[in-house]
């Protein structure tokens, strides 16, 4: 009777931490939303939420990337450098017109993650080794294509970085439409299945059939591409390139975004809502902290993108 006994306390403790790990954050969320409404003042206006939205879309838009680089028992590390070396691209190629410079920054987020996808699948290189070292080439090469600070003036990157749709910013927008892309990729395209079958056990999806190497390789381009995607969005935001502090410790940002919202780091789960609410509850959590006048241990009180 006692042992029985125990092995129910435990099925229902590590019940209770499984729902914890996949719902604690939208818990965590409230929260923080109750405590400002009640003890930050002006928390609760227009101005304030579309403020906070902005300021979560490029984290949320390189934290989809990364949960899908995580679902794969790998990570990312590359992206902050990824954003940076967008920025400089778009500011070198923008006399050819916004449209034009922004498909070039984009595929430089690309070609950035099939290089590391191609270290990765066909090298063999580890994840962490494969995009560390491509965080410092194209931060590198983003120094060299743009050495400094640089103003941007052009209307229509104005209007992607301040303008809006029935009062919800265009950036806004762009990072929700490609969280419900991710989504719908993750849980009902083949693509999607692959990824977590590779995540969950790379040796048995070889032996099944799957193309584990192509999956590999898509999956950091498109970690590439939309990291160069949220540099592109900051950039019209900030109306600047600064690819010297553009996307700085972004990385971390995503994976803790992505970590928190319930994917696990073995891989094998990728949790799209759960990704959006860890952005939201980052931003929260920095917000709450910089409105209360308490230190950021490790991090900047300003973001630079």
């Amino acid at each position: 009777m006692t042992e029985l006994s125990l092995a129910r306390g435990t099925v229902d403790r590590d019940r209770a931490l499984r729902l914890l790990q996949d719902y604690g954050v939208y818990g965590g969320v409230v929260v923080l939303l109750l405590f400002n409404f009640v003890f930050t003042p002006h928390f609760a206006s227009t101005e304030n939420f579309r403020t906070q939205a902005v300021q979560v879309a490029p984290v949320l838009i390189v934290a989809l990337g990364m949960a899908l680089a995580i679902g794969t028992e790998g990570v990312d590390l590359s992206v902050g450098s990824v954003m940076a070396l967008s920025t400089s691209l778009l500011s070198l190629y923008l006399g050819y017109g916004p449209w034009i410079a922004t498909l070039i920054a984009v595929a430089g987020g690309m070609a950035a993650g099939l290089a590391s996808g191609a270290l990765v699948a066909f090298v063999g290189v580890q994840p962490i080794v494969a995009t560390l070292a491509l965080m410092v080439a194209a931060r590198g090469l983003a120094l060299v294509l743009l050495p400094q600070l640089k103003d941007v003036h052009d209307p229509g990157l104005a209007s992607l970085g301040s303008g809006d749709v029935l009062g919800v910013p265009h950036l806004v927008l762009i990072a929700a439409a490609l969280a419900l892309f991710v989504a719908f990729v993750v849980r009902r395209s083949t693509f999607g299945r692959q990824l977590l079958a590779i995540g969950d056990s790379r040796p048995a999806a070889r032996l099944a059939g799957l193309p584990v190497r192509r999956v590999l390789v898509v999956v950091y381009v498109c970690s590439g591409a939309l990291a160069a995607i949220a540099g592109v969005l900051a950039t019209a935001r900030l109306a600047a390139s600064d690819p010297t502090s553009l996307g700085t410790l972004m990385e971390l940002s995503a994976i803790t975004a992505v970590v928190v919202g319930g994917t696990p780091l073995s891989g094998g789960r990728v949790r799209i809502g759960g990704t959006v609410a860890g952005a939201v509850l980052i931003q929260l959590l920095t917000t709450t902290l910089i409105k209360h006048d308490l230190p950021l241990r490790g991090r900047r009180s300003r973001r630079p993108w």
